[in-house]
């Protein structure tokens, strides 16, 4: 069964639910959460990872606390769109530390880049180094 053809039902999405408010909790927690024994809430959640409903589990890093003060949006519009330019494009954002998301988007511009830097200094510094290239 993929996760195309899985229907979650409301023990399911209690599941997902709870996790997604503490991806921490043991089975038992869990269980204990959505009103199953650990047994069935172990089962569920094994199937739920293997459909890839759950992809895996993330930790949320308070950004101030290691020296991340400001987060900027950045609409970006490239000159052309063929695989050359796309794969630069997308290589040179994997290689800027300060790039932690890049969407692709529909409208006056192609992209929208979210960059996370110490200040409006280092941000100046950013796109710098970035329209230079």
């Amino acid at each position: 069964m993929s996760e195309n053809n899985y229907s979650l039902d409301k023990i399911d999405r209690r599941i997902l639910s709870e996790l997604r408010l503490d991806g921490r909790l043991t089975v038992t927690q869990l269980a204990e959460k959505v009103g199953l024994s650990s047994s069935p809430c172990w089962t569920r959640l094994k199937r739920l990872e293997s459909l890839n409903i759950i992809e895996g589990y993330t930790a949320n890093i308070n950004a101030k606390a290691i020296g991340i003060n400001e987060l900027f949006f950045i609409e970006i519009t490239l000159e052309r769109h063929d695989d050359e330019i796309l794969n630069q494009f997308s290589e040179a954002l994997a290689n800027m530390p300060e790039v932690i998301e890049a969407h692709l988007v529909t409208g006056d511009y192609d992209y929208l880049v979210k960059v996370a830097v110490k200040n409006s200094e280092h941000y100046e510094r950013f796109l710098r180094k970035i329209c230079i290239k």
